[in-house]
């Protein structure tokens, strides 16, 4: 199990298509990942939890990861979001 915490720095946070690209690269894994914002915790393969958690850019998150490739999860999330998500390949 691995938990870290990540920092949410796209312009519009964690918005639709920032949050379909994290369960589609949490989906890719084996591995269950859930996501907290303050309080709340949810599935992070589910496209409507990750949206509730609504976070803002700055917001920070945590990430709990067990499971077999758990390893190379957290390496595809924590890339994925410094990347931005590929927003700023967008502009």
């Amino acid at each position: 199990m691995i938990e870290i915490a990540i920092i949410i720095n796209n312009r519009a946070g964690l918005h639709a298509r920032a949050a379909a690209k994290l369960v589609e690269t949490t989906t890719s894994f084996d591995s269950s990942v859930d996501i907290s914002n303050g309080e709340k915790t949810v599935d992070g393969k589910s496209i409507l939890s990750v949206m509730l958690l609504a976070a803002s850019p700055g917001s920070e998150l945590k990430l709990l990861v067990d499971g077999k490739d758990e390893n190379e999860a957290i390496h595809a999330i924590t890339q994925l979001v410094e990347k931005n998500f590929g927003e700023d390949e967008e502009e």
